[in-house]
Order: structure tokens, then C-alpha cells, then sequence
């Protein structure tokens, strides 16, 4: 009779802690949810936050409150959120560097990207564009390997640091081209870009949307894009693949993120306020028609298993081109 009655009660818990879980995600959320940037404010990731942020909290009634928790490249603001209680109320707005680079960068980072997150959506994508200036007497990516053939080393391309896409993108071209060239990293991008602007440096990879208006303005030449389609804001310019670096990728993703072990119902209505938010009209103008970026928001398995891709991806180039962190 107690062996019946214990099973009675248990069956019972089970049964109620099943309905707990489902109330809690149909009704989720029912205070403001905290989504940590890793970065400082008014950078791209922090602008993308924002906006999302503020559309999902139109629709699911409670604020997204934005908080920038920078430094160690991003790894700190990571790491808080990879440690918090997975209940849905702490994400994370994330970019590429801390999830895919920084793991295989550096020797240990705080914190698993794949164990210790559970990826929600990707956001947005960008990829970079192979440039030189104007006045180069470089006219084709052709003539820019042959020349950095020739004369290994003397070549230079900018970056915004050690293990920027920028940077990253210049390794990969010179591994798979077999060229010497000499990297020179700076503390951000605008440095990089002024003095490939001035001549000072060779080529450069440059996000698209930076580059774009130099590129109309006459002061830069586009050889090709690093995506795996040409760019909406460059349709003339071929992407790497087509001149013949078939296995050539880096784009920059940014995606919504929560602590591993964050109940899946939860996560779903967490994306699907997300997806929604991307198809905004006001949205998509000031994340893709200002901001360079290309929608995304698929799937949870989609993003999880393009962090997996990337991680392979970067760690091989990292170790094949003898890249170390500053």
C-alpha cells in the first residue's frame, strides 16, 4: 500500500512539475529580462541589442533592459552570462570574437561556449571586403598575390587587433594564396582604415559598411568580398570564391545567447519574439539599410551548429597561421 502511495505521489509531482514549467514559459516574462552586451556602448553589437531589445519588449510586455559589461575582448560580459541562473532573465547579445575566436585564440578562456550557453538566434551577418587604395598600382587580386609573392613580407594590411575578422580574413588569404604579408594591428578599426585611406598600408580586409562609402567616394578599390554571396551594397564586387579561393569564409555573426540549461520552451518564445523583431520594417532599415548587416533569424540548431562550424574553422586557421593573442 505505501509502495502504491509513494507512486501515486510521485506521478503527482511529476504531473505538477510538468504544468509549472509550461505555465512558466507560456507566461514568460514576468519581470524585466537583462540582456548583457560584452561591449561598450554604441558599438555594433550594443546597437543591435538595442533595437532588438526594444521591439521584444513591445511585444512580449516586459522591458529588455540593456547592459554593456565590456573588457578582456569581450570575455567578461561572456562569462557573466554563462554563469547566471539559466531562468531566461539574464542573455546574452554576443558577437563572433568571444564565441568562436576567443576560445581557440587564447589558451584558456572563463567559460565553454558550447557547454556553458545555449544558443537562441543568430541575428545579423557581415562580412568584410578586400580593398586597396585608390591610387594603388594593385588593379586585381591577382596582381595583389602575385605581388606579394614576389616580394614577401612587403605587402601590409591593417586590422582592428589581434583576431579581428579583418585579421583574420588577411591570415587566410595568405595561407591559402602561399604569399607573405605583414600584418599590422591596431586598437580599432578607424585607425586601420584612416591610414589605408592614406596610403600607409597596402590592402585591407574592411567591414562592408565602412568601406562602402570610400568605395563611392572614390578612394578605395574593391577586389572581393569574404561571404559565401556578394554583398547588397556591393552587387559588382565577386566574392572570393568566384576568383577562385573556393574555401574561402569570414563573416561576422551576432546572436542572442542564455545560460545552458535554460528551459527550451523558454528559449523558443525567447526567439520567436526575436525572429519577429528582425522582420520590422524599422528594424531592417536601421540594422541592414544603415547598418550593413544581413538579417538572419533561424533556428536555435542553426546558430549552434554555425558556432561549431566556426570554431572548427578558426581553430584550424589559428594554429595553421601561428596566431597568438597580444
Amino acid at each position: 500500500m505505501k509502495t502504491c502511495l509513494l507512486a501515486v505521489a510521485l506521478t503527482a509531482l511529476a504531473a505538477t512539475s510538468a504544468t509549472s514549467v509550461a505555465a512558466d514559459a507560456s507566461t514568460y516574462p514576468t519581470k524585466p529580462v537583462t540582456v548583457v552586451v560584452p561591449y561598450v556602448a554604441g558599438g555594433a553589437a550594443d546597437i543591435t541589442a538595442r533595437v532588438v531589445a526594444q521591439k521584444m519588449s513591445d511585444s512580449l510586455g516586459k522591458t529588455f533592459v540593456v547592459e554593456n559589461k565590456p573588457g578582456a575582448n569581450g570575455q567578461i560580459g561572456t562569462d557573466q552570462v554563462a554563469k547566471a541562473k539559466p531562468d531566461g532573465y539574464t542573455l546574452l547579445m554576443d558577437a563572433s570574437g568571444p564565441l568562436v575566436v576567443n576560445p581557440v585564440l587564447y589558451k584558456q578562456v572563463p567559460y565553454d561556449p558550447v557547454k556553458d550557453l545555449a544558443p537562441i538566434t543568430q541575428l545579423t551577418s557581415y562580412q568584410y571586403v578586400l580593398v586597396v587604395p585608390v591610387a594603388s598600382p594593385i588593379k586585381s587580386l591577382d596582381e595583389l598575390v602575385e605581388a606579394a609573392k614576389r616580394e614577401p613580407g612587403k605587402l601590409t594590411y591593417g586590422s582592428a587587433g589581434i583576431g579581428s575578422g579583418g585579421h583574420l580574413a588577411g591570415e587566410l588569404l595568405a595561407l591559402t594564396a602561399k604569399a607573405g604579408m605583414t600584418h599590422v594591428p591596431y586598437k580599432g578599426n578607424a585607425q586601420a582604415l584612416a591610414d589605408l585611406l592614406g596610403g600607409q598600408l597596402s590592402f585591407g580586409f574592411d567591414t562592408v559598411v565602412t568601406a562602402v562609402p570610400h568605395i563611392r567616394g572614390g578612394k578605395l578599390r574593391p577586389f572581393a568580398v569574404t561571404g559565401e554571396t556578394r554583398a547588397s551594397a556591393l552587387p559588382d564586387v565577386p566574392t572570393m570564391k568566384e576568383l577562385g579561393f573556393k574555401d574561402f569564409k569570414v563573416t561576422q555573426f551576432q546572436g542572442l545567447l542564455a545560460p545552458a540549461g535554460t528551459d527550451p520552451a523558454i528559449l523558443e518564445r525567447i526567439r520567436t519574439a526575436a525572429v519577429a523583431a528582425l522582420k520590422d520594417p524599422d528594424v531592417i532599415r536601421r540594422l541592414a539599410d544603415e547598418g550593413g548587416n544581413d538579417i538572419v533569424g533561424g533556428t536555435r540548431a542553426d546558430f549552434a551548429k554555425l558556432m561549431r562550424d566556426e570554431l572548427t574553422q578558426y581553430r584550424t586557421l589559428v594554429r595553421d597561421a601561428g596566431i597568438k593573442a597580444e
